[in-house]
């Protein structure tokens, strides 16, 4: 008969029928799990050590049982569980049931079948879907438990540093009987729910919904399965009843995005690989439909090492088309900080990889999480194979929404990418109706598109999708009042929008995220390792190559460079060279760059002795000479210090030719001596002829003059070089936000330890120091330089940093005037506003850069560059560079430590390109090379320049797959079209253009001309170019 219902009691009695904490003696749920037998023998063994399975089942086992605690934080417990099931079970579903606190992962027949994770939903291993006599009733099987969650053991809440003492324990080891029919209405009633609550009032489908669950409930009989079938007839009726034709589309896709280190170390993202994607291999052989989208060549490379019969499943099922190798990077990288040569090879070595391993590159570039993308992207993409992007992490932004979920992306250069945000704003989706209303309802691009994507399975962690998410996702397909939904693949929800793009915006430049700035400064050792390690790899690179042209017996090290690579580009993945990680983290990093260096110092080392050998050994009584090389692409006039007899430091001033060496015997004089005096007042002044400075007893420049036009830089009664201390505590993001509050707490650093005094009187070089004391219990020493006809001046700077909480930056405030400063970015620069006026504009009030930045209006400008810094600013005139961050969270000692950097100002006439301010950033980045030589005569030896200043020659390498031939890649600096020519002195017989994955472009053969090879560039363009030398 028909009954009033009210909504609100309707609702709550489906809730309650489901709920896993009330009426559980007489719901639904309470009746899930049937009959219950413990294991036959439960044993374990500890040990601190990641292990192999095989050296595990070696161990001696002792006794243990439920309810037992295991640890310390990041220790391993192997357990041995003997398992007999009931005879009276035949015919019936039966699952093994772990629920731990740890991370679990189940061995059967020496090989991984299950991950176990109580915060990943995954808490029962299928032994039988049906127990048949003939079956074994007895078997054994082995369980490895990670101490440490699903997000690592941070004490007190996710981010904080991990607890070591934290124990882990185990609540739940038995056998059950799983009551498959109670679990497919239990996920009928679900949706319908969903559906009744998030369709709303106003909507009929709602209350259809709600009153056939209602219904449900009646005709159910918990204790009485033969009453769930006509339960199941009802939902089916709703279920069946179809949309339209109109209706929007969601592609939906597994999806488990595992941080490479995070809140973990390297070690245990290995483990979380392993037991997600076994997880996931599992439910593909149960679920031939599911698709599963994974990243990371890396993490690939990973299971291959680790665990070699796994990865042989996942081959399997990458070549069925269900595991979908996406991304085409090493790791999912920082989309700001690696440089330009970097980004390329995270496509390279990850492109490389997928071509290897599965026989196709990716097609589409996957990076849901990193802090922003800088906007050279897309013209990398576009070289390496790539027009697709997918992200979502600009729905992170603390002040504006972005406008748009599909769209084009058009970089620096002028390339387009197609771009699409799921706009459901996530990657870990669970398949409920609520995030596919959220994902139509939310998304922005109404109207022009009606395909979307969806993302489902748990991340950050691992855990991935499960076999719950998939059947809701299943009963959705096609139910009126809901968008449809279809397991898909990247593929072909991109083919769909690149249909419907037609009426689509286009959004030009970067994609700057507008949180986790403070992610440019913390962990500053980490930042200064990847600008060395990258300096060291180019140089290393160029070496090698000139070593390999000039010498048939030279072996160019491709494997040992491969290797070092991978470890750079590793560390810069998206929480370790952002430096949001755990102190466990930093520290295999820094190691890591350790090896770069040590390994790189050698390698370079055996270039040199191979490309310059016969002028390395010193005649008997002949005077030494010094032998310097230039990596860098223009002749280099610079101040050098080598070592003299007796090793005394001497220093000489010496020209270099381009990506080449000289041997200097009798240095050059300067036209103009370095001079240094004191006044009276105690500040001191210097001058070479193109610059001069006047410094005051606290080193802060007072004047900053260019000699021949005597325009001053500094604005009266400010000072430059001006170092402030802000409170630097954020909302919740500890190491990765620095607040725009910030900014109303500025204490500039008055203490003086040391005042200013003259320690190189001139000549080649003169310098001064001074101490300064800085917040509680910090000190800045810092020495300024100023060397013969050098146009900037250095401030080699170290500190003993103790701050908690602080942030410490140093301003240049210029007297120039300009609503837009420059900052450079890879292969490239771009302008961003130094006023407030929209919330877009003030959001940037902290921005990245790489080697430079630039305030100019026209005719004169000042430039700030650096040696390994990449936080900074510029507000109206004032130039600013962040310098260390005090975060204490997720690793409670970062950046306490003692720091060394150097950074420098530049004054100039004219633009910044004119002035040189680029060439100047890179001669600052990359030393000249001096090694001791014999006297012999040498004349000066060039491998290769450029006839454009526009035009700068970044790379020089041997060809992945082609010994006999050299890549080198240029790009236009400026931001202009111009024409350039390559000359080359080694024995090229060939030249011809090719992409960023060194395959040779269609009709891309460059004739060989006297003047070299002739290259036209538009603004920003990266041309790559094999070379093929005469053997």
């Amino acid at each position: 008969m028909a009954a009033l219902k009210h909504r609100r009691t309707a609702l709550e009695r489906v809730e309650k029928f489901l709920s896993e904490t009330y009426f559980t003696d007489c719901n639904l749920r309470g009746r899930l799990f049937g009959d219950r037998c413990p294991p036959a023998s439960l044993s374990c063994f500890q040990t601190p050590r990641r292990i192999p399975y095989d050296e595990a089942v070696r161990q001696e086992f002792t006794p243990a049982k439920v309810g037992d605690s295991f640890g310390p934080t990041w220790e391993t417990c192997w357990f041995k569980v003997e398992l007999s099931i009931p005879l009276a079970w035949a015919g019936r579903e039966v699952h093994f049931i772990w629920e731990s606190d740890g991370e679990g992962m189940v061995w059967c027949d020496a090989q991984p079948v299950q991950g176990l994770t109580k915060e990943g939903e995954k808490t029962s291993y299928i032994l039988t879907s049906s127990l048949k006599e003939t079956e074994p009733h007895s078997l054994t099987l082995y369980v490895e438990l990670a101490c440490n969650g699903l997000f690592g053991a941070g004490k007190g809440s996710m981010i904080a540093p991990p607890d070591p003492d934290r124990r882990f324990t185990l609540s739940k080891a038995e056998l059950v009987v799983f009551n498959r029919d109670v679990y497919e209405l239990l996920v009928d009633l679900e949706i319908l729910l969903g559906m009744a609550q998030f369709l709303g009032e106003e909507n009929q489908r709602s209350f259809q919904a709600l009153y056939t669950a209602n219904q449900m409930i009646n005709v159910c009989d918990v204790t009485d399965p033969s009453t769930f079938p006509a339960a199941r007839d009802l939902a089916a009726a709703i279920f069946s009843q179809r949309n339209g034709e109109s209706q929007h589309t969601i592609h939906a896709m597994g999806h488990c995005h595992i941080d490479s280190a995070w809140l973990w170390p390297y070690e245990e993202t290995i483990r979380k690989c392993a037991r997600s994607w076994v997880t996931v291999v599992r439910l593909m052989e149960c679920n031939p439909e599911l698709t599963f989208t994974c990243s990371q060549a890396q993490q690939f490379e990973w299971v291959r090492s680790w665990y070699p019969g796994l990865y042989a499943q996942i081959q399997d099922f990458v070549a069925k088309g269900q595991f979908i190798p996406v991304g085409g990077t090493w790791v999912e990288m920082d989309g700001n900080l690696p440089s330009g040569e970097s980004m390329v090879r995270q496509f390279l070595q990850g492109q490389q990889f997928f071509q290897e391993q599965f026989g196709r590159i990716c097609s589409e570039f996957w990076l849901p999480d990193t802090f922003g993308y800088s906007a050279q992207l897309p013209q990398l993409m576009r070289g390496c194979g790539i027009r697709r992007f997918l992200t979502q992490k600009l729905s992170w932004n603390l002040v504006n929404t972005f406008p748009h979920h599909t769209f084009f992306w058009e970089g620096i250069d002028g390339s387009r990418v197609l771009t699409h945000f799921p706009p459901g704003d996530s990657y870990e989706m669970h398949g409920q109706v609520e995030e596919m209303l959220k994902t139509v309802k939310n998304n922005k691009d109404k109207g022009r598109v009606n395909h979307s994507a969806l993302l489902f399975g748990f991340g950050d962690g691992g855990g991935g999708p499960t076999q719950k998410m998939l059947d809701r996702i299943k009963r959705m397909s096609d139910t009126d009042g809901l968008p449809r939904v279809q397991i898909s693949t990247p593929d072909r929800l991109f083919s769909v929008l690149e249909k419907e793009s037609s009426q689509l915006c286009t959004w030009v430049g970067e994609l700057f995220l507008e949180l986790h700035n403070g992610t440019y400064t913390t962990q500053a050792q980490i930042k200064k390792g990847n600008r060395e390690c990258e300096r060291i790899l180019h140089d290393v690179e160029v070496l090698s190559t000139l070593a390999l042209a000039r010498s048939g017996m030279f072996q160019y090290p491709a494997s040992q460079l491969q290797r070092l690579w991978r470890l750079l580009l590793l560390n810069q993945f998206h929480d370790v060279l952002p430096g949001s990680c755990i102190q466990l983290v930093v520290e295999d990093a820094l190691q890591y760059y350790a090896e770069i260096r040590r390994a790189g110092a050698q390698l370079q080392e055996e270039a040199v002795q191979s490309l310059c050998g016969d002028l390395l050994q010193p005649k008997a009584g002949s005077a030494e000479s010094t032998l310097v090389l230039n990596t860098l692409p223009w002749e280099r006039t610079e101040v050098i210090s080598r070592t003299g007899p007796a090793e005394t430091e001497t220093l000489a001033l010496v020209t270099v030719p381009s990506m080449g060496y000289a041997i200097v015997r009798e240095p050059l004089l300067p036209a103009q001596p370095v001079a240094v005096r004191k006044r009276e007042d105690g500040s001191i002044a210097m001058e070479n002829g193109v610059i001069a400075v006047c410094l005051d007893m606290m080193g802060r420049l007072t004047s900053l003059r260019l000699v021949d036009s005597e325009r001053e830089s500094v604005p009266d009664g400010c000072y430059a070089n001006q170092f402030a201390l802000f409170d630097d505590v954020p909302l919740y993001w500890d190491a990765w936000d620095v607040m725009d509050y910030h900014l109303e707490t500025r204490k500039p650093v008055t203490t003086l330890l040391k005042p200013l005094e003259i320690t190189l009187a001139g000549g080649l070089r003169g310098s001064a120091s001074f101490s300064l004391r800085i917040g509680k219990s910090s000190t800045l020493t810092q020495e300024i330089i100023l060397d013969a006809a050098c146009p900037y001046l250095r401030f080699l700077t170290q500190v003993e940093w103790k701050e908690a909480h602080k942030f410490l930056k140093v301003e240049f405030p210029v007297q120039v005037r300009s609503t837009n400063a420059t900052y450079e970015i890879q292969f490239g620069h771009l302008q961003r506003p130094t006023h407030y006026n929209t919330s877009w504009d003030w959001a940037r009030f902290e921005v990245w850069a790489h080697k430079w930045l630039d305030l100019s209006e026209h005719c004169f400008g000042v430039a700030l560059l650096n040696d390994c810094k990449y936080g900074a600013s510029a507000h109206r005139n004032v130039l600013s560079l962040s310098l260390l961050r005090a975060p204490k969270s997720p690793d409670a000692t970062a950046d306490i430590a003692h720091h060394q950097f150097t950074y420098a100002v530049m004054p100039h006439r004219g633009s910044f390109q004119e002035a040189g301010v680029i060439q100047c950033a890179y001669n600052l980045n990359f030393p000249l090379h001096a090694v001791a030589a014999s006297s012999a005569q040498c004349p000066a030896w060039s491998a290769f320049s450029v006839s454009s200043p526009a035009v700068v020659l970044e790379t020089v390498k041997q060809a992945e797959d082609r010994p006999e031939a050299v890549v080198v890649r240029l790009y236009e600096a400026h931001g202009s079209t111009v024409v350039a020519w390559l000359q080359t002195s080694l024995p090229v017989k060939e030249a011809m253009l090719c992409d960023l994955l060194e395959r040779p472009a269609a009709r891309g053969c460059l004739p060989l001309e006297q003047q070299g090879v002739r290259l036209s560039f538009t603004p920003f363009h990266v041309l790559s170019i094999l070379l093929v030398l005469r053997q």
